[in-house]
């Protein structure tokens, strides 16, 4: 009796384990003109290609593949490596392809994968808007011998970029349209050659990248773009005070903002003396370690042309305020109660505490500079 309980137990669990494993997706195809062939399966990586599985096409013209998939995961579907097709497989999903060897890559049939089918319309559209751009840009060698031919290149170019446009904001509105799609990952990465991106909307990317980290924080595809989408950020607030500096001859940009009573006081009203431009938040343990160090720098130079103007990126004015109190900050406290967006974008904060060095004409000398650097550079401006 024992052993037949044990042996029941065990195949009891062989089940429930059976049970618990997920449902394998499905491939399943039919080409014509391919009878014989093999046809592979090949997972797209961020930076390579992965070998999953091949296949022997049947003398009907058939082939299956099984695969275990648990996050929507792109996949290659290849005859060569000039003739593939790119689908975006989730978990269960049961796809037929249909297509003809001859014109695989380009006119294909495919059910059950709604990924796929966008991905689909993705590289369709913009195989399309690539044959006209090349067919326009091939008019001028054609007509090279014609009198007219500056005039028709004017035409030309306007139809040219007529075309570029409709493109960008085909895929930027795709983008905005399916934020949860993983296929949004390809339109982001589209190209219209080896230099230009189609989407160039940061706010869609920002959009895009958010949403996808927050349904698919695995995917190895939206850890890449979230990434690139933090230094595309970064590098455009950079680039914000860059141009700054360009048009305004200065490379310390104007900040407003009320203080903890409310009067709006202007970084510029410091001019005349060495100003330290810290930010900071209430809520941050680093920036309340810090206070104290900048106390006792206050209390040394203040009376030698030494101030600091404190920006908060904080949220909440009483947390903020209280911080003030305890800490006992008596120089320009300021922040809008709403991330000082303003402020923080246009010196390129990453993080706080972060601080910037202002000479008497308000001219960045320093940045981030902590303890000891930071005194030995005041005592020599200061001495």
């Amino acid at each position: 009796m024992k052993g037949f309980l044990s042996i029941l137990f065990i195949s009891i669990m062989v089940f429930l384990a059976g049970c618990n494993q997920p449902e394998k997706s499905e491939i399943r195809g039919k080409i014509t003109n391919a009878q014989g062939q093999k046809i592979y399966l090949e997972e797209l990586m961020v930076a390579s290609i992965r070998p999953v599985d091949s296949a022997k096409i049947s003398a009907s013209g058939e082939f299956v593949f099984r695969q275990h998939v648990q996050i929507p995961t792109f996949y290659l579907l290849k005859l060569s490596e000039n003739n593939f097709i790119t689908l975006l497989l989730d978990s269960a999903e049961k796809v037929t392809i249909n297509a003809d060897a001859i014109n695989f890559s380009r006119e294909y049939t495919v059910k059950g994968s709604p990924g796929s089918l966008l991905v689909q319309q993705l590289n369709s559209r913009l195989n399309r808007t690539k044959q006209k751009l090349d067919s326009i840009s091939s008019l001028t060698e054609i007509f090279r011998e014609s009198p007219d031919l500056e005039a028709r290149k004017k035409e030309w170019n306007a139809a040219y970029d007529q075309l570029v446009q409709e493109q960008i904001r085909y895929s930027t509105d795709f983008v905005s349209e399916h934020p949860f799609s993983m296929a949004s990952v390809l339109a982001l990465y589209q190209k219209f050659d080896d230099e230009n991106y189609v989407v160039r909307d940061l706010q869609a990317l920002r959009v895009a990248a958010s949403a996808l980290n927050s349904f698919y924080p695995k995917s190895e595809h939206v850890k890449a773009l979230y990434t690139n989408t933090i230094q595309l950020i970064a590098r455009e607030r950079a680039g914000n005070l860059k141009q700054y500096i360009q048009e305004n001859g200065q490379n310390s940009p104007e900040i407003v903002l009320p203080d903890q009573n409310g009067r709006e006081v202007a970084l510029s009203s410091f001019r005349g003396k060495y100003v330290l431009l810290h930010f900071w938040s209430a809520t941050d343990q680093n920036s309340r370690i810090v206070n104290p160090v900048l106390a006792e720098l206050y209390k040394k130079f203040r009376n030698k042309g030494f101030e600091i103007y404190q920006v908060s990126v904080d949220k909440d004015k009483a947390l903020w305020q209280n911080a003030i109190r305890e800490d006992q900050l008596t120089w320009t406290n300021v922040g809008d109660m709403e991330g000082s967006i303003r402020a923080v974008m246009f010196y390129n904060v990453q993080a706080v505490p972060f601080n910037y060095l202002l000479d008497k004409e308000g001219v960045v000398i320093a940045r981030n500079l902590v303890g000891p650097n930071l005194n030995r550079t005041l005592s020599e401006l200061l001495h």
